[in-house]
């Protein structure tokens, strides 16, 4: 009878499509039925799109499939795909034509947002322990391995830095595995949701930057200057182009996988410093951040190349393309049947990333800085190099690679950020 119940269970718990084939054609028919939608100039949907960015329906559908259990990202390999293919891929197509002293000219604010952000993360944590503490002691208590602030720790990690920062305060605090995936749920839905705010926010970028008082000269200047050069290298692709810049990009993705593995692998071998997952170096032996950073590198010296001309042939809409099959894939992690599962370390989440938006706001406001800063800056934290730059791509793709150097700069300070957020969080969770 016991053995019945173990497999209705699991029968009940597999969703209705696990084929990942099957799976990637739903994506891509969710894709296409957003852009051929959102394209429309007359009738409901040219309103819909007025009000919902369809960027965030990109993440939403997929969602919903989630949600519903017909989808399932427990059981699909497509984020993987999407990630290490499809990501450093994409990071080399959209940073061939970039303009490195135009991004230079957009000076320090991107920087002074991008570390507003990560002080928004480590004080927000222990003052919404703090503040739940108050109507909840429980929620937010714990001993020993169970301690919450140890399993917060976690999202520390990710929300300044990525996945290998996480994995490195995990180790280090030793928080209860049994319990972690209910950390990741919450790192899952209130870093979903405060990204669709922040997308919807893009299509108010002007009214926004008027409030903030903002100058947003270097911005235009960029953004007039990658047209500029765009509308006079532009022709009709053919198929020696589309397989040049495929090569290009996936050669790429191979040279990145192959030294981005080499160099990890050595670091972990020989430096205690990177060995030790207790280290502020440790991100140096994730594979993936070394991938990032030489995907975006091959990128940038391919700029000062004659494949900067493969613009023209639409470099940077194919790897738009590759971005966009990524963002499916991130929103099929987000189920939203399970928002309200734990709903008090969910309101601990909430809060924690509204202190970060408040301050973020506020200095935005103090040093007139863009929306795009504000934007790209949260994103580089919380959402890293997978997110960072979808969000930049939004407001041009020339600010790509803005979105890419900010979520690199996160992996840097992850660990050593999210380390003294955990010891601020043991110390508001004993008070």
């Amino acid at each position: 009878m016991a053995t019945t119940k173990i497999v209705m269970h699991n029968l009940l718990a597999q969703p209705l499509i696990s084929n990942d084939t099957v799976v990637f054609g739903l994506l891509t028919l969710c894709l296409g039925f957003i852009f051929y939608t959102s394209n429309l100039k007359t009738g409901f949907w040219s309103k819909f799109y007025s009000i919902v960015p369809a960027v965030l329906m990109c993440y939403l559908l997929p969602a919903i499939l989630t949600s519903t259990g017909i989808i399932s990202d427990e059981i699909s390999n497509l984020y993987f795909m999407a990630s290490r293919y499809l990501l450093p891929a994409a990071l080399v197509l959209m940073t061939l034509s970039i303009d490195i002293k135009a991004i230079s000219n957009l000076g320090s604010k991107a920087i002074i947002m991008f570390l507003t952000g990560s002080a928004g993360i480590i004080i927000g944590g222990p003052i919404a322990i703090l503040i739940v503490s108050i109507f909840s002691p429980d929620t937010v208590g714990g001993n020993d391995f169970d301690a919450i602030w140890r399993g917060l720790s976690t999202i520390a990690g990710s929300w300044i830095g990525g996945g290998a920062n996480q994995a490195a305060m995990l180790e280090i605090f030793q928080y209860n595995p049994e319990k972690y995936g209910g950390m990741v749920l919450i790192d899952i839905v209130v870093a979903n949701v405060w990204m669709a705010i922040v997308l919807l926010g893009v299509g108010k970028t002007k009214q926004i930057d008027k409030w903030l008082k903002a100058d947003t000269s270097a911005i235009e200047t960029l953004r007039i200057k990658v047209t500029e050069f765009t509308e006079k290298i532009t022709r009709v692709p053919t198929l020696s182009d589309y397989m040049i810049m495929l090569s290009l990009a996936f050669t790429a993705v191979g040279i990145s996988h192959f030294f981005g593995d080499e160099i990890s692998t050595f670091l972990t071998r020989n430096f205690d410093a990177v060995s030790n997952q207790k280290s502020f170096l440790s991100f140096l032996g994730s594979s993936f951040f070394w991938m990032v950073v030489i995907a975006t590198g091959l990128g940038i010296a391919l700029s000062f190349t004659k494949a900067k001309n493969y613009e023209g042939a639409g470099a940077s809409k194919i790897g738009g393309m590759f971005i966009y099959i990524l963002v499916a894939t991130i929103g099929m992690k987000m189920d939203l049947g399970k928002v309200l599962e734990n709903p008090g370390l969910i309101a601990v989440g909430f809060i924690w990333i509204t202190i970060h938006a408040a301050l973020m706001i506020l200095v935005a406001k103090l040093i007139k800085a863009p929306y795009f800063f504000l934007a790209v800056g949260s994103q580089a934290n919380v959402g890293g190099a997978a997110s960072a730059p979808v969000v930049a791509a939004e407001f041009h793709p020339s600010l790509t690679s803005v979105g890419v150097l900010l979520a690199v700069l996160g992996y840097v300070v992850g660990t050593g950020g999210a380390l003294l957020c955990a010891y601020l969080m043991e110390v508001a969770s004993k008070l």
